[in-house]
C-alpha cells in the first residue's frame, strides 16, 4: 500500500499551455522584461498576478520585449501551470491583482506546440505624434509629440525605401543583441488623423530601438530638415551614426502579432483605443 502511495505522488500533474492578450500602459515601467533588484517591470507584474491566481510560481514568455515607456495593446504571452482555472478565472483573477495600467484582455488553452516569441509571423507596431504648436496635458505619456509641422506625404516617400528585407543596422540600436540586423518590412504607412500622425509598420520582427529609429529620421523628413532619399541613404550606409535621433518612446505601441490559423487566438483591435478609425486598417 505504502508503494502505491508513493507511486502516486510521484506522478506529477499534467501541465497546461495557455495564451493572454496583455494590454498596458508603459510609462510607469522600465520595459516589459524582468529585471534584477526592485526595477519596475510589466512582466514582473503580470508574473505576480498570474501566479497567485494559479498559487505556484508563474513565469511568461511574450512575442516581442518593449522598452522603458512603450506600450502594449496586443501583447501575446504564453505561460505553463499545472493550475486547473477556466479561462474566465485567469483573466478576471489575474487584473484582480494587478495594478491598474496593466490587464489581460483575454486567455485563451492552446497546444503545448504554441509560443509567443517563436511561433509568431509578424509583429506590428504603431507609433503616434501629436503634430500642434503647443504640448498637451492629456496623453502626453501616450503620445510623441512636435511642434515642428511635419508633412506626412514626404515622410511616406522616406518610408517607402524601406519596405522590403533589408539589412536595418542604421536603425538599431548600438547595444541591440540581435544576432542578424537582416529584417522584412511588410507594411510601413504614414497617415494623419487631423492633429495625430500615425506611422503603422508590420515586420517579421524588429530591431532594438529599430521603430523609434525609424520615426526619428521620418520626422526629421517630414519637418523639411532632409529629403526623402535620405532614409534609403541612413539604410544603405548600414551605420547607426547616420541615422539621426531616436524617437521618444511614449508614442510606441505594440498593436499586434500574428499566428499561424491553426491557433485560432483572438484578433487584434489594433489600438490604441484613442484610434478608432484606424482600428480596420
Amino acid at each position: 500500500m505504502s508503494k502505491l502511495l508513493d507511486l502516486e505522488a510521484a506522478v506529477e500533474p499534467p501541465l497546461f499551455r495557455y495564451a493572454l492578450c496583455v494590454e498596458y500602459d508603459g510609462s510607469g515601467y522600465h520595459g516589459w522584461q524582468s529585471q534584477p533588484g526592485d526595477v519596475k517591470s510589466v512582466q514582473g507584474c503580470v508574473e505576480k498576478g498570474l501566479s497567485k491566481v494559479a498559487n505556484e510560481p508563474v513565469k511568461v514568455v511574450c512575442a516581442g520585449r518593449t522598452d522603458a515607456g512603450v506600450h502594449g495593446c496586443y501583447q501575446i504571452i504564453h505561460f505553463d501551470t499545472h493550475a486547473v482555472r477556466d479561462e474566465r478565472a485567469w483573466v478576471l483573477g489575474t487584473n484582480t491583482n494587478m495594478p491598474y495600467d496593466i490587464n489581460i484582455r483575454w486567455a485563451k488553452r492552446v497546444s503545448e506546440d504554441f509560443h509567443a516569441r517563436f511561433s509568431a509571423l509578424e509583429r506590428r507596431y504603431r507609433y503616434v505624434i501629436y503634430n500642434a504648436p503647443v504640448m498637451p496635458a492629456l496623453l502626453n505619456r501616450q503620445l510623441s509629440w512636435t511642434h515642428k509641422p511635419l508633412d506626412e506625404e514626404r515622410m511616406q516617400q522616406a518610408g517607402n525605401f524601406l519596405i522590403g528585407e533589408h539589412d536595418f543596422n542604421a536603425y538599431r540600436a548600438v547595444g541591440c543583441q540581435a544576432h542578424s540586423p537582416v529584417r522584412e518590412v511588410r507594411q510601413l504607412d504614414v497617415t494623419r488623423h487631423g492633429q495625430l500622425i500615425v506611422i503603422d509598420v508590420r515586420a517579421n520582427a524588429f530591431l532594438h530601438h529599430m521603430i523609434r529609429n525609424i520615426a526619428g529620421v521620418l520626422m526629421k523628413i517630414g519637418a523639411g530638415e532632409a529629403e526623402p532619399e535620405w532614409a534609403r541613404e541612413v539604410l544603405e550606409s548600414r551605420d547607426r551614426r547616420q541615422g539621426g535621433v531616436t524617437a521618444p518612446p511614449f508614442g510606441l505601441y505594440f498593436v499586434d502579432a500574428k499566428y499561424p490559423q491553426e491557433h485560432q487566438l483572438p484578433a487584434s483591435e489594433l489600438g490604441p483605443l484613442f484610434l478608432p478609425q484606424l482600428g480596420a486598417l
